[in-house]
């Protein structure tokens, strides 16, 4: 399967020169005007319409500082983006931090699906009514915003607050205009249909679900949760799709590896199986002319539960190379092909 860039021909003053057909396959381009303008899904069941794929801010304040962060953003808002997700732990809310002081010093609050997951910040700790709501304060604050278009709930944070109980704040925030979607990280199918029945009396529905789900943990997506998620029209924005960078592909020995956090997460990806994946997206990528990163983006879109992706970049590059899967559709050998590498 080959790929032919997208982009309009130069004509002459005499004649113009005829326009090539964009091949459906084409990645988004890097260079030259962006067209993911164009591109809008909708996220979740009367959701909001955005690029299907999420910039994340997990690394923001940590292994980038501001003002290479607010690059990023920007790289990824000129090429069409329009969706960005941070956490309130993350950096301990510098990250929430940073994307607000991009927000407010762009003018763009109002173009931007902001996502934000809530529970795990240490001074708010967890899901109970009380610091549901002063979380949810605490980072409009950090954000400088008035609302959160997408509100996960962080259940690995609280595995202790009743659901209902956690729902009826979920519903004051909405109503409130504080938060106009629910998410969820770390809920269970058995969860995630409570949650639905709850829905019936007039809580809010989950509409959006956060899995950790990527090419070499494809077998940890848990069976009854991709049933009931496909049962309930719930978009999945999977978190981790480059496996902490390691699917980008610039990481191939533990000799390079670091005794850092980010390291360490990479290193235990660093065995038989683990190349077995690289090598096979190094083929395909070669085959499509695209980054390794654009083809791990590229088997995630090509999953029938997945709508958008969160990806983290650590430069304005990572961002161009990410956006690339965007335009790929790989072929069901290529998808085979992965399959077989990733086992």
């Amino acid at each position: 399967m080959s790929v032919f860039g997208v982009g309009a021909a130069v004509s002459s003053k005499s004649a113009p020169e005829r326009v090539p057909a964009v091949h459906p396959s084409a990645p988004i381009p890097v260079q030259g005007p962006g067209v993911g303008e164009g591109l809008r899904v909708p996220l979740g069941e009367g959701g909001p319409a955005v690029f299907p794929l999420i910039l994340g801010g997990a690394e923001f304040g940590w292994n980038v500082d501001l003002e290479s962060s607010h690059e990023i953003l920007d790289s990824y808002v000129e090429l069409g983006g329009n969706a960005v997700h941070t956490a309130d732990r993350y950096s301990g809310g510098r990250s929430e931090h940073i994307i607000g002081q991009w927000l407010h010093s762009r003018g763009l609050r109002d173009d931007i699906v902001l996502g934000v997951r809530v529970g795990g910040h240490a001074d708010n700790p967890g899901l109970d009514s009380v610091n549901l709501v002063r979380a949810v304060e605490a980072s409009l604050t950090r954000l400088r915003t008035d609302r959160i278009d997408v509100l996960y709930l962080d259940a690995t944070a609280d595995r202790a607050t009743a659901l209902e109980d956690t729902l009826a704040t979920a519903e004051w925030l909405v109503e409130t205009g504080k938060a106009r979607a629910i998410g969820a990280v770390g809920y269970t199918a058995a969860q995630l249909v409570e949650a639905r029945i709850f829905s019936s009396a007039g809580y809010p529905r989950i509409t959006v679900l956060d899995v950790p789900f990527n090419v070499v943990r494809r077998h940890e997506f848990d069976p009854d949760l991709r049933l009931v998620v496909g049962a309930q029209g719930i978009a999945v924005t999977p978190s981790h799709a480059l496996e902490h960078g390691f699917l980008a592909g610039r990481h191939r020995s533990r000799a390079r590896s670091t005794l850092s956090v980010r390291g360490a997460q990479i290193a235990a990806n660093l065995n038989r199986r683990g190349s077995r994946t690289l090598r096979a997206l190094d083929a395909v990528g070669a085959e499509l002319g695209v980054p390794d990163a654009a083809v791990a983006v590229a088997w995630l879109l090509a999953q029938k539960l997945v709508t958008a992706p969160i990806v983290n970049a650590y430069a304005p590059d990572h961002v161009e190379e990410l956006v690339q899967g965007v335009g790929v559709r790989l072929s069901r050998g290529q998808l085979a092909d992965i399959a077989r590498a990733s086992e």
